[in-house]
């Protein structure tokens, strides 16, 4: 498929590392049904490959200011029911290896759904995120009235669906909306730093502390620590885990 909206690369140093990029800057990266087809496809490309860790960043100032708005207007109700955005987001949280959101300026909206969908937030400075559908007669319909309680709680998110209100970078980081802020020139460095740390680590080891993380919001606590204990079993009998494990013994022996 080739791309328009959207590009996705390896990274030179470590081709593990897959960076997907919003590329409609003239609208702020305003999500249309063209660009989550493009999402749609980067990401089932990658599912069965050796990728470890992909980080979405995006050209111009803006992450992405919310969905398109010309497409939403005249949206009927079996379009809702499509869960358009919505689909594209439980793939991107169900990827098997790691998401992280590298974020300048507005990500409201779909563009705050979006990053929600991430594993981890790197924002900049002058990132601002918020759920502001309430003003257009809508709510947040693509994972924002469920994903957001989940990251910074029921109360706070209720506020912030209820108001519509847009918050700094401080704010979104004192909450947990965001995991680390820091200067608008460092986002891309520091989602790659975050990164590269990710990949060093064991690759099925990721997969299955994500995959069991997700179950944590999804599982009773009992059914959550069968899921834990199996996703351990698996990897006691992985060659990884003896390779690591023996490499940490010599090394202190040593």
């Amino acid at each position: 498929m080739s791309y328009h909206l959207i590009s996705l690369a390896r990274e030179a140093v470590d081709p593990r590392l897959a960076i997907v990029t919003l590329r409609r800057p003239a609208v702020k990266n305003a999500i249309n049904k063209a660009m989550v087809t493009e999402l749609h496809h980067a990401f089932d490309s990658l599912r069965e490959t050796d990728v470890g860790c992909v980080i979405i960043e995006h050209d111009g100032d803006d992450f992405a200011a919310g969905a398109d708005i010309a497409e939403l207007r005249d949206r009927k109700a079996l379009e809702s029911l499509a869960a358009i955005n919505n689909a594209l987001f439980a793939k991107m949280e169900n990827f098997p290896a790691p998401v992280i959101a590298a974020i300048r300026g507005y990500a409201l909206g779909g563009g705050c759904e979006l990053a929600l969908a991430c594993d981890i937030r790197v924002g900049g400075q002058s990132a601002k995120m918020g759920q502001p559908e309430v003003n257009l007669g809508i709510i947040p319909a693509a994972g924002g009235t469920q994903r957001l309680p989940r990251v910074v709680g029921l109360g706070r998110a209720k506020e912030m669906v209820l108001t519509g209100a847009i918050l700094d970078a401080a704010e979104c980081h004192r909450i947990g909306l965001l995991n680390r802020v820091v200067p608008d020139a460092d986002v891309r460095n520091e989602a790659h730093k975050l990164a590269h740390n990710i990949l060093k680590k064991g690759p099925l080891a990721i997969r299955l502390a994500k995959a069991a993380l997700n179950q944590s919001a999804r599982m009773s606590l009992d059914s959550g620590l069968v899921f834990e204990s199996v996703a351990q079993a698996l990897l006691f009998e992985s060659e990884d885990k003896h390779k690591r494990m023996t490499d940490f013994l010599e090394k202190k022996k040593g």
